[in-house]
């Protein structure tokens, strides 16, 4: 599957993009998902000692799911392909590794 083509399934279970407020709904939901996955990983250097070997990779890949369930229908309401939005970060990091400064700061550079 593409990434356009799981954001165009993804849409048969979003709601209308005419439900008030439903483009604060999809950031929130995004901004929720990703905070669900930074608990988890706290709860892993809290509980299990940071140790890699006992992460729930299971669980993650539910809440990582989750994440790009809200980034497809999220660029979808905003009238962006995940394809292409895919393609743009790969093109933009390549650059930055190439010219070395994967490592700096900054949306620039």
């Amino acid at each position: 599957m593409d990434l356009d083509d799981y954001q165009r399934r993804a849409l048969l279970t979003a709601a209308s993009r005419e439900k008030p407020n439903e483009l604060l709904h999809l950031v929130l939901g995004l901004v929720g998902e990703s905070g669900e996955i930074a608990e988890k990983f706290k709860k892993w250097i809290r509980d299990q000692e940071s140790d890699e070997t006992r992460i729930d990779r299971e669980d993650i890949a539910k809440e990582l799911g989750d994440v790009l369930w809200y980034l497809a229908v999220l660029a979808n309401y905003l009238d962006l392909s995940l394809d292409d939005i895919a393609t743009a970060n790969l093109t933009k990091v390549t650059d930055r590794k190439n010219r070395g400064v994967l490592g700096g700061s900054g949306d620039h550079r």
